[in-house]
């Protein structure tokens, strides 16, 4: 029988293994330091991460490609981790519906402890597996939809378990770690290992490593979002005009993208009730708005292919 002791032991011999658990004697007076000389320091090891996520750029880009394809049938992109990672996936899917006019429903975080685990920590939630697989089942998962497990280690069992899960159902899957050979990068799909090395204060994984996770997460839902027809060019033409700030940006956008008159923008958002792809649609394929409906949704929303079969007609 194994005790709870050897247990801890065996965990430990796994941490020390680990890239981002690594202790750094060079910084073992960090706390002796003046205050602007480990910002400096702190700084110094941020300028790195761009290097290790680049390194990555063709697995990331392969998982948005296969990403987006399902998304096109009707897939969502669900984001599984715990802690740090898993509040990271959790911020990247709200951020979704407000910039993309996404459903809350399509992009979605779940983080090990349910919605609580946002702000309080839930004692060992990310050590089992089977939430992870309860969480998945409850969404009803499907083979058009994306799960993608989040964990620096790379070997937390929650996020594990849950691209295991999924890949059972079919579903894609994709493996987001900073440890190279993760045993989360082997049960996915597409495995991403971004290798960003020692921490700052060791074992503080919300640092370069949470920084690497948010710079993949943040390509992985922007590109897709791009390759689903959400933007024109640069703008956000699908942004949700739900404060005063949204609705001046809105009326910025159809000015960039149309050059019309602040008269033909009031009038173009008035007649499609406020949306910024079918007002610019509008304005470009001199369109009524019950027009620009209908070419939008015979193009998948995609603005340029609707402008197009706007000019045959």
């Amino acid at each position: 029988m194994t005790s709870t002791t050897d247990g801890y032991g065996e965990l430990r011999a796994q941490l020390e293994t680990l890239t981002t658990e690594a202790f750094r004697p060079e910084l073992s007076e960090i706390d002796r330091l003046p205050t602007a000389e480990i910002a400096k320091i702190m700084n110094g090891e941020d300028a790195s991460v761009s290097t290790a996520v680049a390194a990555q750029l063709p697995r990331i880009a392969a998982a948005i490609d296969a990403t987006a394809e399902r998304m096109a049938r009707g897939g969502r992109l669900i984001y599984a981790g715990a802690g740090t990672a898993g509040r990271l996936g959790v911020l990247d899917a709200s951020e979704c519906p407000p910039t993309f006019n996404t459903d809350p429903g399509d992009v979605v975080g779940l983080i090990a402890g349910g919605p609580a685990a946002v702000v309080t920590s839930i004692e060992g939630a990310e050590d089992r597996k089977d939430l992870a697989a309860a969480d998945l089942d409850a969404l009803g998962l499907t083979a058009d939809d994306t799960v993608v497990g989040v964990s620096a280690s790379g070997r937390t069992p929650y996020a594990v378990g849950a691209v295991e899960h999924a890949r059972a159902l079919g579903a894609l899957t994709v493996g987001l770690s900073c440890n190279a050979n993760s045993a989360l990068a082997a049960a996915a799909e597409h495995g991403i290992e971004v290798v960003v090395g020692p921490e700052l204060l060791t074992g503080s994984t919300r640092l370069k490593a949470g920084t690497a996770q948010k710079l993949v997460l943040n390509m992985l839902s922007t590109i897709t979002m791009i390759r689903l027809g959400k933007t024109y060019g640069n703008l956000m033409v699908d942004v949700r005009a739900s404060n005063e700030k949204l609705r001046a940006r809105s009326r910025r956008i159809v000015a960039l993208a149309t050059g019309a008159s602040d008269e033909e923008i009031e009038a173009a958002l008035a007649a499609t009730d406020g949306e910024v792809k079918n007002a610019i649609l509008t304005i470009l394929g001199d369109v009524d708005g019950p027009a620009a409906a209908r070419l939008l949704a015979a193009s998948d929303g995609h603005l340029r292919a609707a402008l197009d079969n706007s000019r045959k007609q």
